[in-house]
């Protein structure tokens, strides 16, 4: 739990680059999703190895600082400490960094961007929704009832009105006067407007346009004589979006030309009086159209075969989610609701949450650390209401293997939802809470209990797949063999562990802990010719405390690293700025060259040895650039730890001041 929110959010803020580097800044269920001018100015890294941050994920466009549950808080003080605007969102700075975006990348910041900010809202109406459902196809209230009647209208109101919502968020993401936005959205679903719609207007059409064609459009009424395409706006997506993306053109343009004591309401005035009709004449037809074809090219996609396209996308959900591209597909739910009533694409998805918990489950059995096992069941009851990241980056995705599994799983659960015509009947809540929104006007049918074998199947496959095949002999070996100490330490890099770059976040994983001999006294001697620096003194409290073994520190005079004793390697960083060494006696040192070295990401490091080789004292192990490592800022005082200090009766340091390489260094007893 996190307990200072506003250091927390200083140190996220500086960490990104400070507030001039921020564009924007929205939160979804678990993650802070800046849009930064420059990546790179970004302390990422350092912001990995904060309390309170989960990890750090660069994908769609997006700089996402993943938080877990509390993220509504957290982002709260960010917004408070940022002086960021209500929204995050920069407007005199947005889009520039749009021309170094893919469109895969300016998609989905655009759907994300829109879509976040009502995330809650939205769960939370579908709910209320699918409550009012359970309690009528229960037989608890009638359809005519006061009860009934107010809570359909608290969850239905949202969706109905969508396009006015849509229009707010839409508004900041592209920097419009919020206000013009909502207007917009208004007019798409104003009664009369309303009205006009073709399957609610009564009386014969003024004439017909496109008549004979799939485009076949009675017109009812006209604007300054061009006919209007009517079409039903209420619940609608896309056309609001796109009718914004014009407003923001198009108010740009107008606060160019229009003189500054009028801009206030001349400004709004032109945008709305141009946009509007635009939207009604060009827009709003062309868009629904759009709209029709997706949502049919997603139900012929279905109807090839339900249980493939079951299996794939509930294969690939947890990975979409790793890189934020899940939010692609929420438009096509938006429209298949709207077009067929309907979505059997993105329930497909469904199951994912309980393969990833049954996952977890397998870990918290097979993992001995009291630390994992506490991590693993907060991961599996938040897993049990739809928020899977924390069970993914904090628990299966450093086992990679643990991963996988939940990933096939999750594809069997997917399969079985298609088998069934699983279906969503509107929108709702993640998770258990998914279920109201898979009632039908029907009432519950084979594709709800579909939903619930579902379930079960997920987890039961994510759990025994994991169990029986996400561990070989070595990985449980190695993670049972770690001081329990040093599990998951948050400082960067940690003792006995080694980082390991996925495509999604940097994690880590334990090195092989070489079967040893009970200990015996042994001498090390200095790997390093510098000058002796207590530990104490290192400025990395990790070190500092010696919360990760008793040892020494040497301000190096050269930049070559040898073999303090005779062993063998147990770990050298993919960074190349650490490395862990086991004697023959019994020893477990780890050789940390600089602090926040991990960034230079193996520049100025060169290995001459690798995991798992034999070494002699004495042996060069290590070269590195002290001069090019100091000029980029960093210190390189490297500390000497012996991490399995507590086998020993004394850890005494034996020299001081200078010492050179092969100097008697550290006496074991």
């Amino acid at each position: 739990m996190i307990k200072d929110y506003d250091g927390l959010a200083k140190k996220i803020v500086k960490l990104v680059g400070g507030k001039d580097n921020v564009n924007s800044v929205v939160h979804c269920a678990t993650r802070l999703r800046f849009k930064l001018k420059d990546e790179k100015k970004a302390g990422t890294e350092e912001l990995k190895d904060t309390d309170g941050v989960v990890t750090v994920v660069q994908s769609g466009g997006q700089y996402q600082v993943v938080i877990g549950n509390e993220v509504a808080d957290v982002y709260d003080h960010v917004i408070k400490v940022g002086g960021f605007p209500d929204g995050g969102t920069v407007p005199d700075d947005y889009g520039e960094e749009d021309e170094n975006m893919s469109l895969l990348d300016k998609f989905i910041d655009l759907i994300s961007g829109i879509f976040a900010p009502a995330l809650g809202i939205l769960a939370a109406t579908g709910m209320i929704k699918g409550l009012a459902t359970i309690l009528l196809t229960s037989g608890l209230i009638t359809k005519t009832s006061g009860t009934y009647v107010i809570l359909y209208a608290i969850g239905d109101s949202f969706f109905y009105f969508l396009p006015v919502i849509l229009g707010l968020s839409a508004a900041k993401k592209f920097g419009v006067d919020q206000f013009i936005g909502m207007t917009i959205g208004a007019v798409l679903v104003y009664p009369t407007i309303v009205a006009l719609n073709p399957t609610a207007v009564a009386g014969k059409p003024l004439f017909t346009l496109f008549s004979g064609t799939m485009l076949s459009s009675p017109i009812h009424i006209t604007f300054l004589k061009i006919p209007v395409i009517m079409m039903n706006y209420t619940s609608s997506v896309i056309p609001i979006i796109v009718a914004v993306w014009l407003a923001s053109k198009v108010e740009r343009y107008f606060k160019k030309v229009v003189p500054t004591v009028v801009k206030t309401f001349l400004v709004p005035f032109f945008t709305l009086l141009v946009v509007v009709p635009l939207t009604l004449l060009i827009i709003g037809p062309i868009t629904s159209w759009i709209s029709d074809a997706l949502a049919a090219g997603a139900s012929a996609l279905y109807g090839l075969s339900p249980i493939i396209t079951g299996a794939v996308l509930g294969g690939l959900w947890q990975v979409l989610v790793i890189f934020g591209l899940h939010w692609g597909l929420v438009p096509l739910q938006m429209l298949n609701l709207q077009n067929l009533h309907s979505d059997p694409i993105l329930v497909l998805t469904i199951g994912a949450s309980f393969a990833q918990i049954g996952a977890v489950l397998a870990v918290i059995m097979k993992v001995k650390s009291k630390k994992v096992k506490g991590l693993g069941w907060s991961a599996f009851l938040s897993g049990i209401f739809g928020i899977t990241e924390p069970a993914i980056y904090g628990i299966t995705l450093p086992r990679k293997k643990v991963f996988a599994m939940s990933c096939v799983g999750a594809a069997i659960g997917g399969a079985v939802l298609g088998l069934f015509g699983t279906r969503y009947y509107m929108t709702g809540g993640l998770g258990v809470f998914t279920l109201p929104s898979l009632i039908g006007p029907k009432g519950i049918d084979m594709g709800f209990y579909g939903a619930l074998i579902s379930f079960v199947v997920s987890f039961l496959s994510g759990w025994l797949l994991a169990l029986f095949f996400g561990f070989s002999k070595e990985d449980l070996k190695a993670e049972n063999s770690k001081p329990e100490h040093v599990e998951n330490t948050n400082a960067e890099p940690q003792l006995a562990t080694a980082t390991v770059n996925s495509d999604s976040a940097t994690t880590t994983v334990a090195p092989e802990t070489v079967e040893k001999d009970p200990v015996t006294p042994e001498t090390v001697v200095s790997p390093i010719k510098g000058s002796i620096v207590q530990l104490a003194d290192v400025k990395d409290e990790v070190f500092s405390s010696g919360a990760l073994g008793k040892g020494i520190a040497i301000m190096p005079d050269e930049g070559k690293v040898y073999a303090p004793v005779d062993g063998k390697v147990s770990v050298v960083f993919p960074t190349k700025h650490a490395i862990g060494i086991n004697s023959k006696d019994g020893a477990e040192l780890l050789i940390h060259i600089g602090m926040d070295t991990v960034q230079l990401e193996g520049k100025g490091f060169t290995s001459h040895v690798e995991q798992d080789q034999e070494i002699k004292k004495g042996q060069l192990l290590m070269e590195f650039d002290v001069d090019g490592i100091t000029d980029q800022g960093y210190d390189v005082t490297t500390p000497i730890i012996v991490t399995n200090s507590k086998d020993y009766n004394d850890v005494k340091v034996v020299a001081d001041g200078q010492v050179n390489d092969g100097d008697n260094l550290i006496d074991l007893k």
